[in-house]
């Protein structure tokens, strides 16, 4: 019997497989290809149970060995990026009123919550200037998917135009999803010199079967897309929607999806105030014009207000069709969870900022990853950055050299560099995505492009 597998003894599993009428255990996992299967037993633990004293002297060790770099920050793009989160932020999600377990099945009870998350929706409607949007998905990937679905659902198409420069972690979450629902992803080119989407190339695909074209501004890669309206045109001119995957602070220098005709908008939350948490847990938002096929076609959650018999406001969950525990397999969708927390610290993010404060903060976010960039192309040979077009954030630098050698020196002076494009992106080859944010001081970006002219040999 193993000592961390209770249902383990021979005894035990017989019965188990007798009761579910299964000869072996290997028949639950068929669909598991035999060539990654484990053929030895499990080794984990340490043989005996260890004492909460042992157990904090080992975790202590292997905390030892992570390097944090607070200073400078991270210039590590890829859609999570360092941000400042005011402490405000923390200390109002970490109250017991909303710092719950799970979502209150009985809504109606937990006002406040449902307030806060009103909030959440009134404010991001707002920000986007859409009509309506929910508060339950779980990061910007499978926001993206669960679009997808939805425009498949509300148009009866089976195709969706992405742009080849799409975040690939993004597509790749997205391509699991819809393809197992008969909806087909196909990737339309981009200019080389500026990144653009190819409107001729985009004009030939877009035919009949086209549910939606899906439009990043700003892109993966950090550039703005410019023909964001001959898009929107071309999209709407063949019957299919336009799903714009946007920035959330970008909006206080750029048109919001709203502006350019965006039927349906998605984007990731991290930077409302969320922190990066080694990659988790995000916030996916995910919003649409008001249209009653759209909306009532929407996953996730909606928090509506009302008045009461006496004429008290009210607030109650107005659609949650996507719930599995209601329609099971007819399900809208099968996110099964909420990100309710996440959307209360946008919200109050959001809230400290105001109009004003979010047009400062991505005017100081365009100014500093603006001046990195010129740092940067200041050195012989590195072409920062490698499209010509407006950038906000993050952005994809060349080198001369092979970048994962370059980073190796970076991190040895402290410094955390950008994330390698060379397997994603061949085409550009030794480049990566950098990313620069309110966070990063001039003396930060001057070690950057110290270190990395050290390296390349360039001597700014």
């Amino acid at each position: 019997m193993h000592p961390w597998l209770p249902n383990s003894s021979p005894k035990v599993e017989e019965k188990i497989l007798r009761s579910i009428g299964v000869e072996g255990v290997e028949e639950l996992f068929r669909d598991i290809p035999a060539d990654i299967v484990l053929k030895r037993p499990l080794q984990v633990g340490f043989g005996k149970p260890l004492s909460e004293s042992e157990v904090a002297r080992l975790v202590e060790r292997l905390l030892s060995k992570n390097r944090v770099f607070m200073d400078p920050p991270p210039f590590m793009g890829g859609g999570v990026c360092a941000h400042h989160v005011p402490s405000l932020v923390a200390e109002i999600v970490r109250r017991s009123e909303f710092y719950t377990a799970y979502t209150p099945y009985q809504a109606e009870i937990s006002q406040g919550l449902l307030q806060a998350l009103f909030e959440y929706q009134s404010l991001m409607a707002d920000l986007v200037d859409m009509d309506v949007v929910n508060a339950s998905m779980y990061d910007m990937s499978t926001a993206v998917a669960e679009s997808f679905l939805m425009a498949a659902r509300v148009t009866g198409r089976s195709r969706i135009l992405v742009p080849a420069t799409m975040n690939p972690q993004h597509y790749e979450v997205a391509r699991t999803i819809v393809e197992a629902k008969g909806v087909k992803l196909v990737k339309v080119g981009y200019d080389r010199e500026t990144g653009m989407m190819s409107l001729d190339e985009l004009s030939s695909k877009l035919s009949g079967e086209v549910a939606a074209v899906y439009v990043e501004n700003p892109g993966y890669l950090g550039f703005f897309e410019e023909n964001i309206e001959a898009i929107s045109d071309a999209a709407h001119s063949r019957g299919a929607l336009l799903i714009a995957g946007f920035e959330p602070l970008s909006l206080g220098l750029v048109k919001p999806p709203g502006a350019y005709g965006a039927d349906i908008a998605v984007a990731e939350g991290q930077p409302l105030g969320l922190g990066m948490n080694y990659g988790g847990p995000l916030l996916g938002i995910f919003a649409v014009r008001w249209d009653r096929r759209l909306v009532r076609q929407m996953p996730g959650r909606l928090i509506g207000m009302t008045e009461s018999l006496e004429g008290e406001r009210g607030f109650a969950m107005i659609l949650q069709t996507r719930e599995q525990h209601i329609r099971r397999e007819k399900a809208t969708s099968n996110i099964t969870t909420n990100e309710a927390l996440a959307a209360i610290a946008a919200a109050v993010y959001l809230s400290l900022l105001g109009r004003s404060g979010i047009v400062r903060l991505a005017e100081t976010i365009m100014l500093r990853a603006g001046y990195a960039a010129k740092r940067l192309s200041e050195i012989p040979g590195v072409e920062a950055p490698a499209f010509g077009s407006r950038h906000f954030k993050e952005f994809a630098v060349r080198f001369p050299c092979r970048y994962r050698e370059l980073h190796k020196h970076l991190m040895e002076h402290g410094v955390l560099g950008g994330h390698y494009l060379g397997e994603e992106f061949p085409e550009l080859g030794e480049a990566a995505l950098f990313c620069v944010t309110e966070v990063h001081s001039k003396r930060d970006i001057d070690l950057l492009a110290e270190k990395v002219a050290e390296y390349v040999g360039g001597g700014a």
